[in-house]
């Protein structure tokens, strides 16, 4: 099993900039999968199939270049403590009195158990944590698998919280490790936020206590960059009852693409497909004799 890498560290960009890391490659050698692959670059396996459409997940050509999305835009709103962004399904930390930002790849919850948009802290911190299933999580698991989940699972290979949890405030919600290496970086769980075990013992060794917590939904991201316009668009959530609508092109959007409507097809595009990576809009003056 190959060792996450244990989030990648970016200098936050002076002023208004919002631009962080740089693009990566990686040539598909015998035995790649893009699970192996989000591991090796610590990467969400749903943003490494968006920013590689078309390619086989579980058996990507061999000698094919793959982008690894490495590179983003940071999510509006103050730079402190720890920042997940739903839709493009990252954590953001930001340790206090230092330019770094460290940034995780998470899971979340699936259709109809979202994990909630919230502002909260860190409440609590355990190691070896027991899972006791709710009420609720028992009867769907009898219904979809006609099994009885147990009143509760101690520490060890079959308890899916992993070996790590931070708890948001004094809610069910937690962010957790994982007995499963599928499904960080998608959409699956309960409504916790899971990580992969490297990643979820780094941020309990180094995430304090009442460290503030802002979930947000920020599906378009936006930027101008040293006389560069530069956005970023992910999949939307998905609501509880299934419909997946497009990103809203809201005033501010529409304000920083400008009359160009070659710029605006270039936004409409990424809405209908997103890949997830930084995308440049094209200068206003060559936009105009385009």
């Amino acid at each position: 099993m190959i060792s996450s890498t244990v989030a990648k560290v970016y200098s936050l960009p002076e002023g208004n900039s919002r631009l962080i890391g740089e693009m990566q490659y990686h040539k598909v050698v015998k035995g790649d999968y893009f699970q192996l692959i989000a591991e090796k670059y610590d990467v969400g396996f749903l943003a490494l199939m968006a920013a590689n459409p078309n390619v086989d997940p579980f058996l990507p050509e061999l000698g094919l270049q793959l982008v690894i999305p490495s590179q983003m835009l940071l999510p509006y709103g103050k730079r402190e403590g720890i920042v997940i962004n739903l839709p493009e399904l990252r954590l953001y930390y930001f340790p206090s009195n230092s330019n770094k930002v460290h940034v995780f790849p998470v899971g979340i919850g699936r259709q109809g158990l979202a994990t909630p948009k919230t502002v909260s802290y860190i409440g609590e911190k355990r190691k070896d944590p027991v899972w006791r299933p709710t009420a609720e999580m028992k009867t769907r698991y009898f219904l979809e698998h006609g099994k009885n989940l147990p009143d509760e699972v101690p520490a060890g290979p079959n308890n899916p919280f992993g070996q790590y949890a931070l708890r948001l405030g004094t809610s069910v919600y937690l962010l957790h490790g994982s007995n499963q290496r599928f499904g960080i970086g998608m959409r699956a769980s309960s409504g916790c936020i899971r990580l992969y075990d490297d990643d979820i013992e780094w941020l309990y060794q180094h995430v304090e206590i009442n460290t503030p917590v802002r979930i947000v939904d920020q599906a378009i991201k936006l930027s101008y960059e040293s006389n560069k316009k530069l956005f970023e668009v992910h999949s939307p959530l998905t609501a509880d009852d299934g419909s997946v609508s497009q990103p809203e092109i809201s005033n501010a959007v529409s304000q920083f693409i400008g009359d160009s409507a070659d710029n605006m097809q270039i936004l409409l595009q990424q809405i209908a497909n997103p890949k997830g990576l930084v995308t440049e809009l094209l200068d206003d003056s060559l936009a105009e004799e385009n």
